[in-house]
């Protein structure tokens, strides 16, 4: 069945650094554009970064722009998203995502949390 599973988040200070890592199983990844979202407590959940099937094509939310990077390893079967300069505003659980058919495909999520 298909697996999404989140990990790479913690506890960082403002203007650290973090990577997370989704792995993904039982469909067939490269077929795939990869989406990466995120929820803080009380807010609905927003799109983060999107990566389009060979990485050609990427995008991201105004809250983002350089300062996060979304990539992909389709030998791997892994999206990635590479946090840089963290600001206590980017504290959520983040959750990466695909859309089949109109379904869409979510996994458990990983908490990132930037405090001093």
């Amino acid at each position: 069945q298909v697996q999404l599973v989140e990990s790479g988040g913690g506890l960082v200070q403002p203007g650290g650094s973090l990577r997370l890592s989704c792995a993904a199983s039982g469909f067939t990844f490269s077929w795939f554009f990869m989406k990466w979202y995120r929820q803080a407590p009380g807010k609905e959940r927003e799109l983060v970064a999107g990566i389009s099937t060979i990485g050609g094509i990427t995008n991201y939310a105004d809250s983002v722009k350089g300062r996060f990077t979304v990539s992909r390893d389709n030998s791997r079967n892994t999206v990635y998203l590479q946090m840089n300069s963290l600001k206590p505003e980017d504290t959520a659980v983040y959750y990466c995502s695909f859309n089949d058919y109109g379904r869409d495909y979510w996994g458990q999520g990983t908490q990132v949390t930037v405090s001093s």
